[in-house]
């Protein structure tokens, strides 16, 4: 099975513009995203339509895929990324691996345990979670968290806390239930692609403003193996400033 891992990455964002480009201790986020990628996957693109992105992901020599100004989310930039690379490139693949440009620490392990999910003949969409272990995290709503059944796979996404824990006071519950967070990664079929992408915006998917509810409440399963791995999502200036700390305390 071949895999593609794409890179989608957008300038203007509304809480932190220009955040692929910000500096993490001397390299950019999405050099770092990239490199971390590369470490799994021989094929990697980064999917912009921004120059300045452009321009910076092939000074440090990696691949661009540009792609319309249009698009609502990662999801619909890597579907117009993958065809363009299927059938203008004659790039041959099987699952197309979104990873998210915001996420500089990805490991390739957790790349490597995304991947895994497709040994099942059935899986169409895989993704990941990490138990959370702080309170900060818990009631954090720019952390979307995930119940799952028994089946590992994913019931439905919240930017609340959820299960909500009724018989329990709120700094009990990391002691009365696991509690998983959602890692921004997600795996398709390439075909799979090509139909969610096609779906209209759901309710609430809306209302959440997380994609990923939409597939579900139109009937796709969506995979889930869980990591050991901390990973952190830059959402905002002030994200930036833990994942500074973060790196310098992972190289002491």
């Amino acid at each position: 099975m071949q895999f593609l891992g794409l890179i989608p990455a957008r300038f203007a964002s509304s809480r932190f513009p220009g955040k692929p480009l910000a500096n993490i201790d001397g390299k950019s986020m999405i050099q770092r995203v990239f490199e971390q990628s590369s470490a799994c996957f021989s094929q990697v693109y980064v999917a912009t339509d921004d120059n300045r992105i452009r321009d910076h992901v092939l000074g440090f020599g990696g691949k661009i895929v540009m792609t319309s100004p249009e698009h609502r989310s990662g999801t619909d930039r890597c579907a117009e990324a993958a065809q363009f690379l299927s059938s203008a490139e004659g790039l041959k693949f099987d699952v197309i691996v979104n990873i998210q440009g915001d996420e500089p620490f990805i490991q390739p392990e957790q790349l490597n345990l995304l991947c895994t999910c497709f040994n099942d003949s059935q899986t169409e969409i895989a993704s990941l979670v990490k138990k959370i272990n702080n309170y900060d995290d818990l009631f954090n709503p720019n952390i979307p968290k995930v119940i799952l059944n028994q089946k590992s796979e994913a019931i439905y996404f919240s930017r609340n806390t959820i299960p909500y824990l009724r018989n329990f006071p709120k700094e009990q519950w990391l002691e009365k239930h696991i509690f998983f967070k959602h890692i921004g990664l997600y795996a398709y079929r390439f075909d799979t692609l090509l139909k969610l992408t096609a779906l209209p915006p759901s309710s609430l998917e809306i209302a959440e403003s997380l994609e990923q509810i939409r597939w579900i409440e139109n009937g796709y399963k969506i995979k889930i193996a869980k990591t050991e791995f901390e990973t952190i999502a830059i959402d905002t200036p002030e994200d930036l400033e833990k994942a500074v700390l973060f790196l310098k305390k992972k190289s002491k």
